[in-house]
């Protein structure tokens, strides 16, 4: 009897671990940045769009955020085009924004149908939609790298709308421009700014690592909490690769405008947002302000 008790005792283990967790943020607002290889995955999309489903559930208000830049570059190519990209940004001429805005569309529309076959109800917009994203274009260097975007305004009335009504909003990062043209945005910068205009108490990237390290050549040093003090070290000493520094920035920038915490974590980790919302030491990397609490206590 002890024997078969185990288990369910430390099912109810976990729970009590996350109560803490579920008390702090009830009705708060979650910024969910979903991209990479778990949009891949039909199994790891399931999984993160029930870790979504189970936040709402719980009390969480979750608003995904995704991108889908390996589906839009599949597109492109079936189309007979090169996708071409200039410092990492995706060059988008008139014909490649059609697609970026038809296929995000469809991924969006997919997400909706995930999310409401497991009895939530969900809309999908796109930053066009109530005015949400405004946008200018972007340079990259100097280069016109046709219809990228800025994000100079966020108006959030219609996911406030949203969330009062119920809907667990899913957003694909298009805007316009004051003149109306649509414009393709980076998804990690739509989810920040989003996450800022409505006061999130979490913002969390889905990447395809498992966040950061001391050690950026190093696995085993990976930092499972920081202050943004902390975070500005690492890029002033050279400390993080090129391609976590876009990130690092965009967790610091989030953090100086009212975010409570942002977490970058590994996709492509089943249930990643559950592990490291709801537990002490998690598994990726939480970036918090320096007046905010740790709650990592080690081993």
């Amino acid at each position: 009897m002890e024997k078969d008790m185990k288990p369910l005792l430390e099912k109810a283990e976990v729970l009590i671990e996350a109560l803490p967790y579920i008390q702090r943020f009830n009705r708060r607002i979650i910024i969910i940045k979903y991209g990479g290889s778990a949009m891949m995955s039909d199994e790891l999309k399931k999984d993160v769009i029930e870790d979504a489903v189970l936040l709402k559930l719980v009390g969480f208000k979750p608003i995904i955020v995704h991108g889908g830049g390996k589906e839009i570059s599949r597109w492109v190519a079936k189309a007979g085009m090169e996708p071409r990209f200039v410092n990492g940004l995706r060059v988008t001429d008139e014909a490649t924004m059609e697609i970026v805005e038809m296929v995000l569309n469809k991924v969006n529309k997919d997400l909706v149908r995930m999310v409401e076959q497991l009895g939530v109800k969900a809309v999908g917009i796109s930053g066009k939609d109530g005015g949400l994203l405004t946008v200018k274009k972007k340079y990259s260097d100097g280069q016109d790298i046709g219809f990228v975007g800025d994000i100079t305004h966020v108006d959030p009335k219609i996911l406030y709308d949203l969330l009062d009504a119920d809907f667990l909003p899913i957003v694909c990062p298009i805007g316009m421009d004051e003149d109306y043209n649509s414009y393709n945005i980076n998804a990690d910068d739509a989810a920040c700014e989003i996450a800022e205009a409505v006061n999130a108490s979490k913002l969390a990237f889905l990447t395809d690592i498992e966040g950061v390290y001391k050690d950026y050549n190093d696995p085993s040093t990976l930092i499972s909490e920081m202050t943004i003090d902390e975070a500005k070290a690492l890029i002033e000493n050279k400390n993080v690769n090129g391609g976590m520094i876009p990130k690092l920035n965009n967790c610091i920038d989030a953090i100086e405008n009212g975010v409570s915490r942002v977490h970058i974590m590994d996709g492509r980790i089943p249930h990643c947002l559950l592990l490291e919302i709801f537990t002490n030491k998690g598994i990726g990397t939480a970036f918090l302000s320096s007046s905010e609490p740790r709650y990592y206590k080690g081993e």
